[in-house]
């Protein structure tokens, strides 16, 4: 009879950890109606992407990708040195190579719930030890619990900002205090949806030595499909990245779609202010309709519907537009989210949510935080 080991059963424990970790499944079948589930843009690209398409050839298709050139001229665009910049397939891959490279078994790591899902799964491929700080019904990061989280085994904070999916922000006055609390730590500010509000951490990466940047092209630039992000940070920790990084983890068409996308800023301000009307259109029709929401500064909003909220989705995916359950987010019970897009999609996404929610007989007291 074969005998077990220390080492054997080291690794069957990692093993049946790694089996029980959560897993991500995106609920992406069938999205053929108006998409106001998952934050992407909801028209298109700048023109000159579909252009740069257009003109790929087919022995450009043969090709290994090369990042690092494009990685100076994104490094440029936003004011950096190309040894702060990494891009990565998506944000994605910026948090999964984030947790890859800083963190071990022993280590911590510390989120705030509600938060994006994927901090989660990536953690869990590398420590058990995630530490969770619930907001409280207001869903406003709860800057005092979190600091007090924060302990010697803490490797890797994780904060979006604006938060998915509340759509609330951390201050950069919290960001940075949280930074020079955890000096044995990476902090990484997941500033996904930027755009949408303004305030950002990036300017400050060269004078803090713990603190990361994330940004996605997927959101505002419309490149969800091409998978492109960028992380930023401080050269050193940069370098630690990239010795987890894929050489090849971003194709070219990407690489090339990206630097057109980057040099037409007359599309970008232009999508930007579509969003940014359509928000306060979404958020007068849920105030009117009394319609329990959360102020968002992204392309989205969070309501609460209460014990309707799956019927509504379904109902309104009758009348084709497709939104988010949120339910099952700690904290997010009976909460649905929109996507905000450009005007004719605000505008049919509202004239469905009035018909949807007459359909089932929702009231205004269905849904009280």
């Amino acid at each position: 009879m074969a005998t077990v080991t220390n080492t054997d059963a080291t690794q069957i424990k990692a093993r049946r950890a790694v089996l029980a970790m959560p897993e991500y499944h995106p609920p992406l079948a069938a999205r053929t109606a108006l998409r106001l589930d998952f934050n992407e843009n909801t028209f298109a690209p700048s023109p000159r992407v579909l252009e740069r398409v257009h003109a790929f050839t087919a022995e450009d298709l043969t090709k290994y990708p090369e990042r690092e050139p494009v990685e100076i001229l994104v490094a440029k665009h936003f004011g950096l040195q190309p040894s702060e910049v990494l891009l990565t397939n998506g944000v994605d891959e910026a948090i999964h190579v984030l947790c890859t490279a800083f963190l071990e078994a022993d280590d911590e790591a510390l989120i705030c719930t509600p938060t994006f899902f994927m901090y989660d799964v990536s953690v869990g491929l590398m420590t058990p030890n995630l530490v969770r700080v619930q907001a409280d019904a207001s869903l406003e990061f709860p800057f005092e619990r979190f600091l007090a989280a924060i302990t010697p085994r803490t490797k890797l904070i994780l904060i979006a900002s604006p938060n998915n999916p509340t759509g609330i922000v951390v201050s950069r006055e919290h960001l940075l205090a949280i930074a020079a609390a955890a000096p044995q730590a990476v902090v990484f500010v997941d500033e996904a949806y930027f755009h949408f509000h303004g305030e950002t951490t990036l300017g400050d990466v060269p004078n803090i030595p713990n603190l990361m940047v994330g940004r996605t092209f997927s959101k505002a630039y419309g490149l969800a499909n091409l998978r492109a992000g960028m992380l930023v940070g401080p050269a050193e920790l940069i370098n630690y990245v990239k010795k987890v990084c894929s050489p090849y983890n971003m194709n070219g068409v990407a690489l090339a779609c990206l630097t057109e996308a980057l040099a037409d800023q007359t599309y970008l301000d232009w999508y930007i202010r579509e969003v940014h009307t359509g928000r306060e259109r979404v958020q007068a029709a849920l105030t009117e309709l009394g319609v329990p929401f959360w102020p968002s500064s992204a392309n989205f909003v969070l309501m609460n519907i209460g014990p309707k909220h799956k019927q509504l989705v379904d109902v309104m995916r009758t009348h084709g537009v497709l939104l988010r359950d949120r339910s099952s987010d700690p904290g997010c019970d009976g909460c649905v989210r929109i996507t905000i897009g450009i005007e004719d999609h605000v505008t049919r996404g509202i004239a469905a949510l009035k018909t949807s929610l007459e359909e089932i007989g929702w009231t205004a007291t269905q849904g009280a935080k």
